[in-house]
């Protein structure tokens, strides 16, 4: 993987989150927890690259996160989108991620895990976090769709992290 400056970026990042999906991970190398996503965001704020990420509070690598303030996204081609599922069903509670096979772990120079077969990972290093309100949604037909009538679960933490790195596989 060759590291870049995130402006070199060209993708379209409401693809590859909404459609292509990324894999948030968080944690080192002797232990760590990935996810499935299919929402969030890449920008400026506060003069700065971020991303945002938004993850259930029950879910296991929310642990990881809001531990060590540092998560990895990782995107793929399409060829890796069953394996994309896999990890946003399975629980890393309960099934071991860190040994999927098909996945070759990476520890970037930060010490955060990214995993070769990605074609672009970004190293965040979390800004600020909060949990969404259900009394701050103007949209109450969201809120109802995706947290009361739903899926269900509680509402997501929402992390803001600086991109402290970024690389692309050549």
């Amino acid at each position: 993987m060759k590291e870049i400056n995130p402006l070199e970026i060209t993708d379209n990042f409401i693809r590859l989150i909404s459609s292509d999906w990324m894999l948030i991970t968080s944690g080192d190398e002797s232990k760590y927890n990935m996810m499935t996503a299919s929402w969030g965001g890449v920008g400026e704020l506060w003069g700065k690259h971020v991303a945002t990420a938004y993850v259930r509070p029950e879910r296991y690598t929310d642990e990881f996160v809001a531990r060590t303030h540092r998560f990895t996204l990782s995107f793929f081609d399409a060829n890796m989108k069953k394996m994309l599922g896999v990890m946003g069903k399975e629980s890393g509670r309960h099934f071991d991620k860190m040994n999927y096979e098909g996945l070759t772990t990476k520890v970037l120079p930060s010490g955060q895990i990214a995993f070769e077969e990605a074609r672009l990972v970004l190293d965040c290093k979390v800004l600020y976090v909060d949990a969404l309100k259900a009394e701050n949604f103007l949209d109450k037909e969201s809120l109802a769709k995706w947290y009361n009538e739903g899926p269900g679960g509680s509402l997501h933490n929402v992390y803001i992290a600086e991109i402290v790195g970024a690389w692309i596989n050549e």
